[in-house]
């Protein structure tokens, strides 16, 4: 692999947030194109990042370099209108199943592959509670939480804090309940720390490991994202919170067309988990949601419950292998055609 630019430059999301970093996005935009303008790969492979990936799509597109998109944005949710710039790529690789027909039906070369998810060992031989817990340094008795609050430095401002906030209140009813709190290797060092220091929770920092944290969990508080995808797969409790600037947060109100925002109730077409959105988020309405969680109820066991058939919503298909066949499906179609005009033994020899 040779990095033409760094990833982390153009992590960031809602509207306000990304307009200090809008320059650099459309440079990196410009380079990207021309570099595939003067090496024409024989395809292009765009994963995720669907702001900046249609817009590359459709340069790549008019300089013949075939393109497969993996993991296709949520234009079933909001901004339909990205659908046009989807009819330039080559193959559409989606994660979720319901999205192959939703695309196909408006002209998408769609296919779903199933979801990476289900091929991590990790996500199996995780769910041994008590080998994650050794794993970590924690006791094998009593309750534990795991808070996830994002890789983002902007997530960690606004939502590591009360869930803190809603653990100190937990700890204070429930003295014995241990606290572990993954940190994303993303982040400054001493960001998390800053935030921890002298609560009354005492979390246990971990640097990554956030499926082991989870792993140990009896109940997880987390951002809402993959991860609500890899608690449920690990079949954990949770309650997913999220909070964006308040602008952000009033437009994609009015422009989501969606009841919920975790895509385990958007795979199950219901609220299976809790989710505690913007002003709703507060210390103690987390506290009460994860309260029951953390204990041997009725409310816990109707979730697991729920929670445990999530697999046959997704599938058994290795999406590595499938998304590999079908982005080489789109290379050869290249290879083909070049082939007809006589370079076929240039390729072969590339």
């Amino acid at each position: 692999l040779h990095a033409l630019y760094r990833a982390e430059d153009v992590s960031v999301m809602g509207f306000v947030e990304v307009v200090p970093k809008l320059v650099g996005i459309l440079r990196m935009l410009k380079g990207l194109a021309s570099w595939a303008e003067v090496n024409r790969p024989d395809a292009a492979i765009l994963i995720d990042s669907a702001d900046l990936n249609l817009r590359l799509a459709r340069q790549l597109h008019l300089c013949g370099v075939p393109t497969a998109a993996y993991v296709a944005p949520m234009a079933w949710a909001w901004r339909e209108s990205r659908v046009r710039a989807l009819r330039d790529l080559d193959r559409l690789l989606c994660i979720y199943p319901f999205e192959e027909a939703w695309f196909r039906s408006r002209g998408v070369d769609a296919v779903y592959v199933g979801n990476p998810l289900l091929e991590q060992e990790a996500l199996r031989s995780l769910s041994d509670r008590d080998g994650c817990r050794r794993a970590l340094g924690l006791s094998a008795d009593g309750p534990v939480l795991a808070l996830l609050p994002g890789s983002r430095r902007a997530e960690i401002i606004q939502l590591l804090p009360t869930l803190l906030d809603a653990a100190d209140r937990l700890v204070a009813t429930t003295p014995s309940l241990r606290v572990v709190l993954p940190v994303a290797p993303t982040l400054a060092p001493g960001l998390v720390e800053s935030f921890v220091a002298g609560r009354r929770c005492r979390p246990l920092l971990v640097s990554g490991r956030s499926l082991e944290a989870m792993g140990a969990a009896d109940a997880v508080a987390l951002c809402s994202g993959t991860a609500t995808l890899e608690a449920a797969l690990l079949g954990r409790p949770m309650v997913v919170v999220y909070r964006a600037h308040p602008l952000s947060f009033r437009l994609a109100k009015l422009l989501v067309r969606l009841h919920h925002v975790a895509i385990v109730n958007l795979l199950s077409e219901d609220e299976v988990v809790p989710e505690l959105l913007q002003d709703d988020l507060g210390p103690e309405a987390l506290a009460a949601a994860l309260a029951p969680l953390l204990a041997d109820t009725d409310e816990r066991a109707r979730m697991l419950a729920r929670l445990s058939s999530l697999r046959d919503l997704l599938g058994d298909r290795c999406a590595s292998e499938a998304a590999a066949a079908e982005i080489l499906a789109v290379a050869d179609g290249r290879r083909l055609a070049v082939g007809a005009s006589g370079d076929v033994e240039r390729l072969r020899a590339g």
